[in-house]
């Protein structure tokens, strides 16, 4: 790919000669590499490398047109610049977006460190050598139907007629392991487990392997759950799950949409316990491969979003700070619309509980694990959801499987009903969170 230089030269060069006076580019190419493997054979490998190119140019009228592409040598570039010129004559006329007024800021820190690419033949062996491991871990885990062993590198770049100019580069490797279990007379059961570090070398296979045979075994042992309210304890990343789904209730856009729990009156106001404090922390230290900038060029930041309860902010791209009279926050994605979304969550505990509850002492207590079909069981405009979840019922310690059941509420409801947020927090794909306790949940049994 061509360098950041090099395609600022061509945009400005192509945009002089045809006329263009305010444009910008936002683009990123991911060179990805992953395996997959079944019974001790390679199942899939796959080798992208993957680049696309956004290119937005204002015209005379201000209003603006959008075209993206993968080409971006000289002749390519004009052709997406003449291309979005065209475009904008069609353009909205309201709510244009523009440049973020922080897009030419300095940003401190900017990744360009990647880490050694392992050839295929190891990826292989390492996930061959896990799925034995996990095989021979129980004789009832029969097979591990899905699994993955991945490592990307990641450019990406913003620059606009303005002058802004933003580059990064980091890389990423994760590893994915799901067993499945088959006894007789026994419903087949089966968990999983993640792991992501920077790269291949680093990566805690081992701890994988681990925690998807310790969740799978303790899942063979099943029972049916009585229907009622229980005390809920939501693993981080349960919780987290949540959290995005409802993500309407911070995000300006959804807002100002009127597709959201909040309105913009709602900053300030006591939503959940005050146990709970929720940040949007692109820059979280446990954050691998942490974005320095968004789509529009913003820097990224900490989001204090629920602070001991209270609402306290939104998150913004240019154009709903704009509206919003706010700053924009670096949670813009830029296409024919801009679009905004969290980028790592940061859920700790604001407060002190009334008093301290452990899986160790408690009773009758639902701990969900993970839970499914949030396409289908949330809705995510009127708060509620109807959920499956994979979990345990435990009584002082002693974890029985439930056999299948699903968890119902409101979600205003559950952040209300928060009785604990644990001390210990874990690092979950979605952000940082620790279990978080919930009083008086729906849980349907079979």
């Amino acid at each position: 790919m061509a360098t950041i230089n090099e395609i600022a030269n061509y945009a400005k060069e192509n945009a002089e000669k045809l006329g263009i006076k305010k444009f910008d580019i936002y683009g990123s190419t991911v060179d990805e590499t992953s395996v997959q493997v079944d019974q001790g054979e390679p199942k899939q490998v796959k080798a992208s490398n993957r680049s696309g190119v956004t290119v937005r140019v204002w015209n005379e009228d201000n209003t603006m047109g959008v075209t993206s592409t993968t080409d971006v040598d000289p002749k390519g570039l004009e052709l997406a610049l003449k291309t979005a010129y065209e475009a904008s004559f069609f353009g909205v006329k309201e709510n244009v977006p523009d440049f973020s007024p922080e897009a030419t800021v300095p940003i401190d820190n900017t990744p360009h460190d990647k880490a050694t690419q392992a050839p295929v033949s190891e990826l292989i062996e390492k996930l061959v050598v896990a799925e034995k491991e996990l095989l021979s871990a129980h004789p009832a885990i029969k097979g591990v139907p899905y699994n993955g062993l991945a490592q990307r590198d990641i450019d990406r770049f913003y620059l606009n007629s303005e002058g802004a100019a933003r580059i990064e580069s980091h890389s990423i490797a994760s590893v994915y392991l799901y067993s499945k279990t088959e006894e007789e007379g026994k419903k087949p059961r089966s968990a999983g487990a993640f792991r992501i570090n920077r790269g291949v070398e680093n990566l805690d296979i081992n701890g994988c392997i681990q925690e998807t045979a310790e969740k799978t075994i303790s899942h063979l042992n099943y029972e049916k759950i009585k229907t009622g309210k229980y005390l809920v304890v939501f693993s981080p990343e349960a919780f987290l799950s949540l959290l995005g789904a409802f993500s309407n209730l911070y995000n300006a856009q959804n807002i100002l949409d009127n597709q959201s729990l909040s309105t913009p009156d709602d900053l300030g106001k006591q939503i959940a316990s005050p146990m709970l404090s929720v940040a949007d922390d692109a820059l979280h230290p446990a954050n691998i491969g942490a974005e320095s900038f968004d789509g529009e060029g913003t820097p990224t930041r900490r989001i204090s979003l629920i602070e001991k309860g209270v609402l306290t902010s939104f998150l913004h791209s240019a154009g709903t700070a704009k509206r919003m009279n706010a700053q924009p926050t670096g949670n813009a994605s830029i296409g024919a619309k801009v679009s905004v979304s969290p980028n790592f969550f940061h859920v700790f505990r604001a407060a002190e509980p009334e008093q301290e509850l452990s899986l160790e002492t408690a009773e009758n207590v639902v701990l969900i694990d993970d839970l499914q079909a949030l396409h289908a069981g949330v809705k995510a405009l009127q708060g509620s959801f109807s959920l499956p979840f994979d979990g345990w019922l435990i009584n002082k310690g002693v974890k029985t499987s439930i056999e299948s059941a699903t968890v119902a509420g409101d979600f205003l409801e559950v952040l209300k009903s928060i009785v604990c947020v644990e001390k210990e927090a874990e690092l979950t794909p979605g952000g940082v969170c620790p279990r978080i306790w919930v009083n008086e949940l729906s849980i349907t049994g079979d």
